[in-house]
């Protein structure tokens, strides 16, 4: 999540933990400690498909910062003794426990168990949602003005984790709706995911990976009955296959759990991570090789520049999510009243 979001967590759990004995300097102290992990970015890994996938990684490993959250709590009780090294470890414990915890709801990745297993990524959030966000910020604002405040802060953060409760339930309510045209394609044991467009989990966005083709659908809580227009991406299975022949391929294919996109520009090998952004518009893309005489030779990985937003796309994305118009095109990033508008 964005480091607003996650500093709002901080600061109300830091409240609700030791606001009655420290005031304010418990909000902001775990404000300030629950953006630690994020201090990743910092770090260069060497090329660009490192710096992407090692980001979320040791940094936000349940297995490094629980022993890092006891050695904060054993210092933080010697240097004021008053609260009880008990406390301060519930403290510690929680501020940095749930950051990792929260980014794993997103797309993008966290690697939980580092240096053990995959990431995860249950993508039930999207990375910026005001409706988590708001309950913790209001919460911890009304701290800051007038602490301990424990009641506001229990709300606020009742609130913010009842919202992660529906994200789950939105997210196998629009699977079950997807499920049903994948089945009816042939598609039912093709890898999928579901999750939400910016900014809420009223509207979701289904990716569906197949060999040679991708499939994406935009369905809604607001949707009813209506049919899913269903958008169609080829794939080159032969291009991945020489992708995952090199190093950094393999590596893209493991962070993303494959939700990959491989394309020739020019002698260029470019793979793009299509889980995040939309069709036109993914942030993440990556060369990794150039064609040589002896084929595909491995390059310094770098990043392509982001591509613009179309700038219809977020009064269609608005429309789209309140059922106001019944299709979003995603290849346009525009709005329509039928599967016509998107041809």
């Amino acid at each position: 999540m964005d480091s607003l979001t996650q500093a709002a967590l901080g600061g109300a759990l830091g409240g609700a933990v030791l606001g009655s004995r420290l005031g304010r300097g418990a909000i902001v102290g775990g404000a300030l400690l629950a953006t630690l992990p994020d201090l990743d970015v910092l770090i260069d890994y060497g090329d660009a498909v490192a710096n992407f996938s090692e980001h979320r990684g040791f940094s936000h490993s349940l297995l490094v910062l629980a022993p890092l959250a006891t050695l904060l709590a054993w210092a933080l009780s010697r240097w004021k003794p008053a609260p009880g090294f008990g406390r301060w470890w519930a403290f510690t414990t929680l501020v940095l426990l749930t950051h990792p915890l929260l980014d794993a709801f997103t797309s993008y990745g966290t690697q939980l168990w580092w240096p053990l297993g995959a990431p995860v990524a249950l993508n039930s959030v999207f990375i910026i949602d005001p409706l988590y966000t708001l309950p913790l910020l209001i919460a911890v604002l009304i701290a800051l003005i007038k602490p301990p405040a424990l009641t506001a802060l229990s709300v606020g953060l009742g609130l913010s984790s009842a919202y992660l409760a529906w994200s789950l339930v939105a997210q196998q309510w629009m699977t079950g709706r997807v499920e049903n045209v994948l089945a009816e394609r042939g598609l039912e044991g093709a890898p999928l995911m579901v999750q939400p467009m910016p900014f809420s989990t009223l509207l979701w966005r289904a990716t569906a990976v197949a060999p040679d083709r991708r499939l994406e659908m935009v369905t809604g809580v607001f949707d009813g009955d209506q049919p899913l227009y269903v958008e169609v991406f080829p794939r080159d299975p032969g291009l991945q296959a020489q992708a995952e022949q090199l190093t950094d391929g393999r590596r893209l294919a493991w962070f993303t759990g494959g939700f990959l996109d491989y394309r020739r520009d020019g002698d260029r090998l470019v793979v793009t991570d299509v889980r995040l952004g939309v069709p036109g518009a993914h942030p993440f893309q990556f060369v990794i090789a150039d064609q040589g005489l002896d084929g595909w030779q491995p390059l310094t990985s770098s990043r392509l520049p982001r591509p613009m937003v179309n700038e219809e796309a977020w009064p269609a994305l608005w429309r789209r999510t309140f059922a106001l118009a019944p299709v979003l095109c995603l290849r346009s990033q525009t709005a329509g009243d039928s599967v016509a508008a998107c041809r």
